[in-house]
């Protein structure tokens, strides 16, 4: 599975998506689960890699493996809601977010959530969030909701990473 539904609910057929599946009853636009779902999630790591929904990641494996983890969150701070807020407010929501993560002792790393149609047909510019290593699915699901996200990306030491929808 990798679309993770906050909770139990009615499947629904939205309107014709390429991809030709079910989405889940949820405050998000059937539109903007297709974006998440769609998007690049880039790990500033030591030898960068990009996550992509649903794909075996080879190096996550590997980034798991050396950190004796068995799961990782992929967060961010920045636009809750999926509102617009500024590079201003967006710097100091991630910055805050950081300051949590090292106050928990977690290890994170950089990284930017890509729309991943070309530059030319972009619809949001990146947006920079963390790879959190060692976070639960449900730590990971309460920091989203705390930082007013509609989603996040979480990933079990399969190294699938899913689409966790929080409204």
């Amino acid at each position: 599975m990798w679309l993770l539904e906050e909770q139990p609910s009615r499947q629904r057929q939205p309107s014709p998506q390429p991809e030709g599946f079910l989405l889940p009853e949820s405050a998000i636009s059937p539109s903007l689960i297709q974006a998440y779902l769609a998007a690049d999630y880039r790990v500033d790591a030591e030898l960068p890699f990009t996550l992509k929904v649903g794909v075996f990641s080879e190096p996550l494996a590997h980034l798991l493996q050396r950190h004796q983890s068995d799961c990782a969150a992929y967060l961010t701070a920045c636009n809750p809601l999926g509102r617009d807020v500024g590079d201003i407010e967006n710097a100091a929501r991630q910055a805050e977010l950081s300051r949590e993560l090292k106050g928990r002792s977690l290890r994170f790393i950089d990284g930017v959530g890509l729309d991943s149609q070309s530059e030319e047909t972009q619809k949001w510019p990146g947006e920079v969030s963390f790879l959190v290593l060692g976070l639960s699915l449900e730590a990971s699901r309460a920091l989203g909701r705390k930082h007013e996200q509609n989603a996040l990306i979480w990933c079990g030491k399969d190294a699938v990473p899913q689409l966790v929808l929080l409204r």
